[in-house]
């Protein structure tokens, strides 16, 4: 009787163990089939000799946005989310960009925005400037502090107005240019101090007419930047 209740038991356990295997192996079939199924992932992602899934940037995106030049930790941290990817080719198409506009312009949440902006700047593929109480997004590597700096306040819509009339009539007078703007004398006094303070803008005063140019370091790059920004 007790020869039959060891053999019962060694039996079971034999049964359960070979159970529990198979269990095992029908999970992991069944994981690597809805991942090879996931038009997400089915162009990222691969298994290796060992099981473990490793992700592989597409080829057209590599070209697209200079992946080459990231390293694989980057990659991997862009490739392995759809949202991710998107937030990062808005800031590389949108240099200068705020964080209000990213939420706008992909339409997704603020908690969602933060989160995707948090792992691509710890990747070291986003940065940042402070332009007041807003932050400025742009691609890491691509433009120094000074471009970051000029770009922030070309994103302001009377700056760039601003600048933009300057430099194509070379000199303006403070009264046209007010006029052209449609803001009062003072609002355009305020505007100009502030790109005065930042060596931009040159203010010539004859007699007591007053009008501005841009300064000679500025000729030719402010343009370019403008640009960029209305590429």
């Amino acid at each position: 009787m007790t020869w039959q209740k060891t053999s019962l038991a060694l039996i079971l356990t034999f049964v359960i163990a070979f159970s529990l295997i198979a269990l095992i192996q029908q999970e992991k079939n069944n994981s690597i089939s809805f991942n090879s199924n996931d038009p997400s992932t089915s162009n990222l992602a691969s298994w290796n000799h060992l099981g473990a899934l490793v992700f592989t940037p597409p080829i057209y995106y590599a070209n697209q946005i200079g992946l080459q030049d990231v390293n694989k930790d980057s990659t991997s941290s862009i490739t392995n989310n759809s949202t991710r990817t998107e937030v990062y080719n808005f800031v590389v198409a949108n240099p200068g960009i705020q964080f209000r506009g990213i939420c706008t312009g992909l339409g997704i949440a603020i908690g969602t925005a933060e989160f995707h902006l948090g792992v691509l700047k710890r990747a070291g593929l986003i940065s940042f400037v402070r332009d007041g109480k807003y932050k400025r997004f742009f691609v890491s590597k691509k433009y120094s502090i000074k471009d970051m700096k000029l770009i922030s306040l070309l994103r302001r819509e009377n700056t760039r107005k601003i600048i933009k009339k300057i430099a194509s009539d070379e000199i303006v007078p403070h009264k046209k240019l007010a006029s052209y703007l449609s803001i009062t004398s003072q609002g355009l006094t305020w505007q100009i101090n502030q790109l005065r303070k930042e060596g931009i803008i040159k203010e010539n005063i004859d007699g007591i007419k007053v009008s501005y140019s841009l300064s000679d370091e500025y000729v030719h790059l402010l343009p370019e930047l403008i640009c960029v920004i209305e590429q």
